[in-house]
């Protein structure tokens, strides 16, 4: 097994198996190995050798099969920059420790590898908030290492020091102290266990800095200990067989299909048992490529700016297969109102999420990876003994709603490129094997509607948190775990000026990304909603950025001055060629400012605070559907 592999289910469930069997006892150092070496590094075995404890991290990291890591040093962590140089590690130096962040979490959601930053103490250390909150709202594996004050000065106010372990616990799925450099080994085995298995998310690993500089005994591989941490990876047989009979009773079934079912790779999985049903199925924003959108079956994204057919299916459906999703509020709309008559299958890793939002009627706590087919079987079963339900009536009323409420857009009035076109474009001219990573906003809704994604781990976009600035650090990393695979960052005039800085780490370390500036002038989904809600008064969205003004700043100069290639594109006529001339471009950065109008808006929209069945698919317009018998 090569170091960094994606997880290996099977053993997980092995490991699951056995450890259910030793009770609430520690498992030894030996089963640890055998199970942690799938996705935490080749599993060798290190005598005892004296080491500081900074090498001590160095060579855990190596140990685990890191390959790439992001920071920015600083007094506190700088112990463990010396010896960075002489590993095998691949670091690359931010500009921001934001961007390190995000850049951790592009490059885990490329490999379905964690994700690793490392920053220091104080400022540095809250830097990484933004992005460990991000990772946490999404579920992307990461482990972010932060430097520390002394232990004999933590809690005095020291210079640069801040509680980021206190700061971190509502936003990470556990958070560690280092005080004794013995601990080392164990802490990081168990940050990167915790990071990688069940539901992943963000794990940090504060070490204070004189820890690092201590002498001590390192060997590997050490013994973990995380008593009552035992994510459960197979559904309950009955509840399956319940399931499956929901499934053969429905008239009106949906999948609901959520991130989950990429973060636990079962696409391949899900395909079949969604070809086997019959059934239509929606994938969520965060789900976007984890069931093909050519695929005839799929009837699209749902959601505030989900297509007409994808909502309505949901509204009207009378039975949810929900798996690896958590009923979010922008998918639900107002949740008394969501799907009313529809019972609910519910599987998800995370037992939390069940019923959290929604009632399950059968709930399926474990790994998608085992349920789903398992659930296929079980499925194929039930219809050899009871036949298959005739789904035509349902699927003569969605197909019909996918032909009454295609999505499209309005032509610009005053002769501004539209951006729905150049999304279009740009997702036609680079294909499906492309990498295409969004910031938040209507850039954001228009990548995910108008780039058709056909494989899992093409979209990237920050789903929960919105995060501002996600974009250009995240197709940063994004690029250095896939580097064979054109990547776009799509961002907003207003999310590229977050975080821009990263095009001189992408130009430094030969990171050639390509961005996609969709510069309307403005905050662009905030001037939305105070068009829409605000009576066209646009308080403080607008950001001089575009073409009737003098622009500040000039992004064709600014990408000059990061050492990138710098294009503009103005006219509809020249969005192909524009295209074509940075997707030839391959030695550096790429960055295209396409000045688009700043009146184009993102349909379909369920506005905030009303049911789905109001969903608009333009302004003052809603569809009028009447309900299948």
């Amino acid at each position: 097994m090569s170091k960094g592999s994606p997880i290996s289910p099977t053993l997980l469930a092995a490991k699951s198996a056995k450890n259910a069997e030793k009770s609430e006892r520690a498992v030894t150092a030996a089963d640890d190995a055998a199970a942690l070496s799938p996705v935490l590094g080749p599993n060798n075995v290190v005598p005892p050798t004296e080491m500081t404890g900074s090498q001590a991290l160095v060579r855990s990291l190596e140990e685990l099969g890191v390959k790439d890591i992001f920071g920015l040093p600083g007094g506190a962590i700088l112990p463990t920059y010396d010896p960075l140089m002489a590993s095998s590690l691949n670091h690359i130096l931010v500009r921001h420790e934001q961007g390190a962040g995000h850049a951790a979490q592009g490059y885990a959601m490329v490999t379905g590898e964690v994700g690793v930053c490392i920053a220091t103490s104080g400022p540095g250390a809250t830097n990484l908030v933004t992005a460990i909150m991000d990772a946490h709202m999404d579920s992307v594996p990461m482990v972010a290492i932060t430097g520390q004050v002394s232990s004999g000065v933590i809690g005095t106010d020291a210079f640069q020091e801040a509680d980021i372990v206190g700061i971190t616990m509502p936003i990470t799925k556990h958070s560690f102290l280092v005080t004794d450099p013995d601990e080392i080994p164990r802490v990081m085995a168990e940050a990167f266990h915790l990071a990688s298995t069940g539901r992943p998310g963000p794990v940090l690993v504060d070490f204070a800095k004189d820890a690092q500089v201590a002498k001590t005994m390192f060997s590997w591989p050490p013994k973990i200990d995380l008593p009552g941490y035992r994510p459960v990876l197979r559904g309950h047989s009955k509840q399956l067989r319940e399931a499956a009979k929901l499934i053969g009773a429905a008239k009106k079934p949906v999948f609901y299909v959520g991130g989950g079912v990429i973060k636990g790779h079962a696409c391949e999985e899900l395909k079949e048992l969604a070809e086997l049903s019959g059934a239509p199925v929606v994938t969520t924003l965060m789900a976007k490529g984890a069931f093909p959108d050519s695929h005839p079956q799929h009837v699209g994204m749902p959601g505030m700016h989900g297509s007409v057919s994808a909502v309505t299916a949901l509204q009207q459906a009378d039975l949810l297969i929900t798996l690896g999703a958590r009923f979010d509020d922008r998918v639900t709309g107002v949740l008394k109102t969501f799907a009313p008559n529809a019972k609910v299958i519910h599987a998800d890793i995370d037992p939390a999420e069940i019923s959290k939002n929604r009632t399950a009627d059968v709930p399926i706590v474990g790994s998608v990876k085992e349920i789903i087919p398992e659930l296929t079987e079980v499925l194929r079963a039930y219809f050899e003994a009871n036949g298959k339900p005739d789904l035509g009536a349902w699927w003569a009323f969605l197909n019909n709603l996918k032909e009454t409420y295609p999505l499209g857009w309005t032509e610009p009035e005053d002769g501004l490129i539209a951006p729905q076109r150049v999304l279009q474009r740009i997702g036609e001219l680079t294909g499906p094997e492309g990498v295409f990573v969004a910031g938040v906003g209507q850039h954001q809704m228009w990548a995910a509607q108008f780039i058709k994604y056909e494989r899992p781990h093409a979209w990237l976009n920050s789903g929960g948190a919105g995060t501002m600035g996600y974009s250009v650090p995240a197709a940063m990393g994004a690029k250095v775990g896939n580097p064979d695979r054109v990547v776009w960052a799509i961002d907003g005039d207003g999310c590229f000026q977050m975080t821009n800085q990263e095009l001189a780490t992408c130009a430094i370390n030969n990171i050639p990304i390509k961005v996609a500036i969709i510069n309307n002038s403005s905050l662009g989904m905030v001037r939305q909603w105070q068009t829409l809600f605000y009576e066209g008064r646009y308080s403080n969205t607008d950001l001089n950025t575009g073409h009737d003004t003098v622009r500040i700043p000039d992004f064709v100069k600014l990408a000059d001055a990061y050492g990138c290639a710098a294009l503009r594109c103005e006219r509809e006529e020249d969005i192909d060629a524009t295209i074509q001339k940075a997707l030839e471009i391959n030695d550096r950065p790429v960055v295209i400012d396409f000045v688009v109008s700043p009146n184009a808006m993102v349909w379909p929209m369920v506005p905030s605070g009303v049911s789905n069945d109001q969903i608009q698919v333009a302004r003052n317009m809603t569809p009028e559907w009447e309900e299948e018998d």
